[in-house]
């Protein structure tokens, strides 16, 4: 077992990892800038670095500081968490060429994977279906409207290595063609320092589903069942569950086949997602984040398993806790993610509690949100018996949740969760579209 740690990370991530290092025994670094300087990662922490200023690019995304503060701090791995560098390839390698184990897959597998066209391609070679689209990487609208003839319209393009929303932009008529090709590559350029880009048929509202995987590298992989991601505002997620009101046992067990196929095929290690577009019956291989999730904790209500304990075994001792193939799911879970609509200082901070309620938050009473990073602050995470009940208990921990001093989106969240075409469990990625108005006009009211 490692005996210290480092976290190339911050905010709740961070919070998460510390607490499950404790609990193995691990000693922790937190790295900070200066915005972050009384965070609660940098109490918890065993030992804190501060790595720069305020701007990501002068701090958290610089990989040399981040190297070098586990160096002098004597750890002997890195955990990136999410986001950041958390699938950067580069800082995948240099971390083990220091000597230090990254937590997180092979720098070949990551390369792999974090190319969405090689992704699909390798995807497709282990028998799962993927969204109909262009054979590979178009450079030209030429090409794209060679693509295009097979698919028809509608299309969306796509960065082949963005995320996020980035590099994506959605066409519906040929005349709108060559213009967005040049945007999507230009924002991928900026975004991802990549403009490759390619193009896929669009599906109009599909819904988002996830696989959650662990592997220890040595072929054993384990699926701990789905979330359904479906509720979105410009691509960024909003609220996950699992399991998914809409995934059969049938495409659960089939999705699952795949994945297992490919993560053991590849030689992936440690937590990974594999993610999927759904329509009736019919699904289509998207992508992997060879990384941990935001949303990894409703995959851990249902299946009962830490998983950046399983991720941090899996890397550091290439075994896990988990029998690999399916987990069985127990009950229902949900997550809706708090953020922040403007930064501050925060002037009250009362947390829900209760059976089946976790709150994940680096917030405190009287501590600093910047404005530099993610407006994500908290997540609300609820267990139940079945959906219904988790529901339920969802509305109780959100009206418990006080945060004074800042503007959230909570009010969003409670009237979404109470809103009967969520509550019927049949929506697609459209869905928050569908509502904005009259989710803008009941809050205004």
């Amino acid at each position: 077992m490692i005996k210290r740690l480092l976290i190339a990370n911050r905010g709740e991530i961070a919070v998460r990892i510390i607490r499950t290092c404790r609990e193995m025994g691990i000693e922790t670094t937190a790295v900070y800038s200066t915005a972050d300087k009384n965070s609660l990662p940098v109490q918890m922490a065993d030992r804190a670095v501060c790595i720069g200023p305020p701007p990501s690019s002068q701090s958290y995304l610089i990989k040399n500081n981040l190297i070098m503060a586990a160096v002098n701090t004597g750890c002997e791995a890195i955990h990136p968490g999410v986001g950041f560098l958390s699938e950067n390839a580069g800082f995948a390698r240099m971390v083990r060429d220091k000597g230090l184990i990254f937590i997180g897959p092979d720098t070949e597998v990551i390369e792999l994977l974090g190319d969405k066209v090689r992704a699909r391609e390798t995807a497709r070679r282990f028998g799962l279906p993927v969204t109909p689209g262009s054979p590979g990487a178009v450079a030209s609208a030429a090409e794209a409207s060679a693509a295009i003839g097979e698919l028809g319209f509608p299309v969306i393009i796509k960065a082949a290595a963005g995320g996020g929303g980035k590099g994506m932009r959605i066409v519906r008529r040929q005349e709108e063609l060559a213009e967005n090709l040049n945007l999507a590559s230009r924002e991928a350029e900026s975004n991802f320092a990549d403009g490759t880009v390619f193009i896929e048929r669009y599906l109009e509202n599909p819904r988002h589903v996830e696989l959650q995987v662990l592997a220890d590298g040595r072929g054993a992989v384990a699926v701990l069942g789905e979330r359904d991601c479906s509720v979105q505002k410009n691509h960024q997620k909003l609220i996950e569950e699992s399991p998914s009101p809409g995934v059969s046992e049938d495409m659960r067990r089939r999705m699952a086949e795949g994945a297992v196929r490919m993560f053991r095929e590849i030689g992936y290690t440690g937590a990974g997602t594999i993610e999927f577009l759904v329509e009736g019956e019919s699904f289509y291989f998207m992508e992997v984040n060879a990384r941990v999730q935001v949303e990894h904790p409703v995959s851990e209500a249902v299946t009962d398993t830490d998983i950046i304990r399983q991720q941090i075994l899996s890397c550091t001792e290439s075994r896990m806790e988990v029998d690999a193939g399916e987990l069985p799911l127990h009950g229902w879970a949900l997550e809706c993610r708090i953020n922040a609509l403007s930064p501050g200082r925060l002037t009250r901070l009362e947390v829900p509690g209760g059976p089946g309620v976790r709150f994940d938050s680096f917030l405190y009473n009287g501590c600093t949100v910047p404005p530099h990073y993610d407006s994500m602050v908290a997540k609300v995470i609820v267990h139940g018996r079945n959906r219904d009940r988790a529901l339920e208990r969802m509305s109780r921990a959100l009206g418990e949740l006080v945060i004074e001093g800042i503007k959230t989106n909570k009010t969003q969240q409670q009237w979404i969760i109470k809103h009967n075409i969520f509550r019927s469990g049949c929506f697609g990625t459209a869905y928050y579209g569908e509502i904005a108005k009259e989710l803008e006009n009941a809050i205004r009211s």
